[in-house]
C-alpha cells in the first residue's frame, strides 16, 4: 500500500488535472453543479453494482469516478468564491471530530448502538429540528424507509423485542387482503400495500438484513432463472406465449437447481 506522502501526492495530482480540464476542455468548462447531478447519481449506482458483484477492481474504478465528481463540485464552488476542496475536507473532519467524542473526547460508549444514539443527539445540538431532518427527500423509497426506521430507533422509538414486529406484519397483511377484496379506492389499496412494505422493511432491519440488498439479490436471481427459461424455450423452438404455465414451471424448477 502507498505511504501517506504518496496518497497526498496522488490527491494533489487529481486537483491539478481538474484545474487543467476546467481551463482547457470545452466539455468540462461547460459543466455546472446542476449538470453534474444526474451523472453523480449514475456513478453512485455504478459503484453500488460493483459492490453487489464483489468486484474489487471495479469498485476501485468507480470510487475514482466519484472522487472526480467531489473535486469537480469543489472546483466550481471555488470559482463561485463560496467554498473549495479545503473547506469540504475540513468541514467533514470537523463534523467527524464533533460527532465522535468517544474517540476525540472524554465520552465513554459500550457498543455501536450507543454510538448511534449519541450521534443523533449531537446532530440535534448542531441545529437539526427533527431526527428525520437528514433523510434526503429524493432517496429511493425502500432505502428511505430503512433510514427513517434506523433514525427513530436511535431515540428509542422501536420494538422492545424484535419478534413483536411479526404481529405488525401479520396485521398489515390482513388489512391488505381486506382492502384488495372489498375496497373500491385505488388510493386506499396503495396505502395498505405501502404499510405492509414498510413493516417488512422494519422486520428486515430488526434482523440485520439490508432490504435493498436482499431485494436486489432476488431480482438478480429471478433474471437469471427467467433468462434460462427463455433460452430453453428457444432451444425447443417454442414461444413463451405458446407454452402452458405447467411447461414453464417445469423449466423454472430446472433453473432453480443450477
Amino acid at each position: 500500500m502507498h505511504s501517506t506522502e504518496e496518497k497526498l501526492k496522488a490527491f494533489e495530482r487529481l486537483l491539478e488535472v481538474m484545474d487543467e480540464l476546467r481551463e482547457k476542455c470545452p466539455w468540462d468548462r461547460e459543466q455546472t453543479l446542476e449538470s453534474l447531478r444526474n451523472l453523480t447519481i449514475e456513478e453512485t449506482y455504478e459503484l453500488a453494482d460493483a459492490i453487489m458483484n464483489q468486484d474489487l477492481e471495479e469498485i476501485r474504478k468507480e470510487l475514482g469516478d466519484l472522487m472526480l465528481h467531489i473535486v469537480f463540485y469543489s472546483k466550481i464552488g471555488s470559482e463561485k468564491g463560496v467554498f473549495d476542496i479545503a473547506d469540504v475536507l475540513n468541514g467533514i473532519c470537523d463534523k467527524l471530530v464533533f460527532r465522535h467524542p468517544h474517540v476525540f473526547g472524554e465520552w465513554k460508549v459500550k457498543d455501536s448502538v450507543e454510538v448511534i444514539e449519541n450521534w443523533e443527539e449531537l446532530k440535534m445540538k448542531e441545529g437539526n429540528r427533527s431526527v428525520l431532518a437528514g433523510v434526503p427527500v429524493s432517496l429511493p423509497a425502500m432505502i428511505k424507509a430503512h433510514r427513517i426506521q434506523d433514525k427513530v430507533r436511535a431515540v428509542g422509538f422501536d420494538w422492545d423485542q424484535r419478534e413483536q414486529v411479526w404481529d405488525k406484519v401479520t396485521e398489515e397483511i390482513q388489512e391488505v387482503k381486506h382492502e384488495l377484496n372489498n375496497g373500491q379506492e385505488h388510493e386506499k389499496m396503495e396505502e395498505e400495500i405501502g404499510d405492509l412494505l414498510f413493516s417488512l422493511i422494519n422486520a428486515a432491519r430488526l434482523y440485520n438484513v439490508e432490504p435493498e440488498t436482499a431485494l436486489e439479490r432476488t431480482n438478480r436471481k429471478f433474471i437469471k432463472r427467467f433468462k434460462y427459461l427463455e433460452k430453453k424455450a428457444l432451444e425447443m423452438n417454442r414461444s413463451l406465449k405458446e407454452m402452458s404455465l405447467e411447461e414453464m414451471e417445469s423449466i423454472w424448477q430446472e433453473a432453480k437447481s443450477i
